[in-house]
């Protein structure tokens, strides 16, 4: 177990949770001159680590741009290109989703949007689909600005930065032992300012936010390989996706599942994905891993960013499901602005939204 810094040290914030979240967060603040101690434990929860990392503008049933686009996308690009730069690799591949066409209708409807008021819908209709030889449509056009973050890349690297320059250790977080005094934190012999809980769905455990209606979401994706799909950088959406991963390599994605909630990949959700796969692809193709993970999504469909209605000083980041990418670097900087410049975090992702109801 890591516990480097750990004896009798004093830090601006203890953060708990290492996913998407508390990664985006903890290098947030420290960008922004902070000191962190992050407490997570890795294999608790894998959502993030199995995660494709997708940022889509673009709501498909309506063909609108997703709650903040405009603003979020923008942020992310300079968030991640960052954080490239100072881990010295790649993170992020930015690509366009591929649309296909099933109905004259739907194509339309989709001409129309691009002409009036979606920018982050390609105007130019395609043929000639790059996805299977069998595989037809009349025609397909692309999301613009989409594209995708290499998840447990990022989390990894995260994780050695913060081994190597800050403070990080390797446990579960036994909320029992945290001590809330009127200026500051205790956890075991760790002395904070503040607190942060980005502890995803295993948030139903925090004594501190377990009245926040969580709607937690389990996902299950595939690998596969195949010398067949001709698929190599954008990524294919009908009702599920296919991004290519180099060396022939595919992840396919993803289920909803809001009954069993946990990491364990079930033979009806592989069946599910191999189903809706078999439609779009004849060729030959092997699976090479199936994985599961819980989203952690909120009953509003909206994050949780700010402070405990009851303590100032402790705080949570989480509720940003199967948007992560696109929402933590955004609201991570508005946190930070809160508490360098009392800025006023968005209202709808505020905790007290629910205190009435608690």
């Amino acid at each position: 177990m890591h516990q480097q810094k750990r004896n009798n040290s004093t830090v601006d914030f203890i953060i708990v949770g290492q996913g998407i979240a508390g990664s985006v967060l903890s290098l947030s603040l420290v960008k922004a001159g902070y000191s962190v101690c992050v407490i997570n434990k890795s294999n608790l929860s894998v959502s993030s680590k199995i995660a494709a990392g997708i940022w889509n503008p673009v709501v498909f049933k309506r063909l609108t741009k997703s709650w903040l686009a405009d603003e979020l996308i923008p942020e992310l690009l300079s968030f991640y290109h960052y954080w490239e730069t100072e881990f010295h690799t790649t993170l992020i591949h930015q690509r366009h989703i591929i649309k296909p066409f099933t109905e004259e209708q739907e194509k339309n409807l989709w001409l129309k949007k691009s002409a009036n008021e979606n920018r982050f819908l390609d105007s130019i209709l395609y043929e000639h689909l790059p996805i299977d030889p069998h595989y037809s449509v009349s025609s397909y056009s692309k999301v613009l600005q989409a594209g995708n973050l290499d998840v447990a890349h990022f989390i990894e690297c995260t994780q050695l930065f913060l081994k190597e320059k800050h403070s990080y250790i390797e446990e579960e977080f036994d909320y029992h032992q945290l001590i809330v005094e009127p200026r500051e934190i205790a956890y075991h012999d760790i002395k904070a300012n503040q607190i942060i809980f980005c502890d995803g769905h295993l948030i139903s455990k925090n004594p501190l936010f377990n009245w926040i209606p969580m709607k937690p979401a389990k996902g299950e994706t595939l690998t596969i390989h195949s010398t067949h799909i001709t698929l190599t950088q954008d990524i294919f959406n009908k009702g599920f996706f296919i991004m290519p991963l180099g060396n022939d390599l595919f992840k396919i994605g993803a289920t909803y599942e809001w009954e069993e909630l946990n990491d364990t990949p079930t033979e009806k959700g592989k069946a599910e994905l191999i189903k809706k796969l078999n439609a779009v692809i004849t060729s030959p193709y092997t699976v090479i891993s199936h994985d599961a993970g819980v989203r952690p999504s909120v009953i509003d469909r909206r994050p949780v960013v700010g402070n405990h209605p009851d303590y100032k000083h402790i705080y949570i980041f989480n509720g940003l499901g199967t948007k992560a990418v696109m929402l933590a670097p955004y609201f991570a900087k508005q946190l930070v602005d809160q508490l360098q410049n009392n800025y006023n975090i968005d209202p709808e992702v505020a905790p007290d939204r629910f205190k009435n109801k608690a």
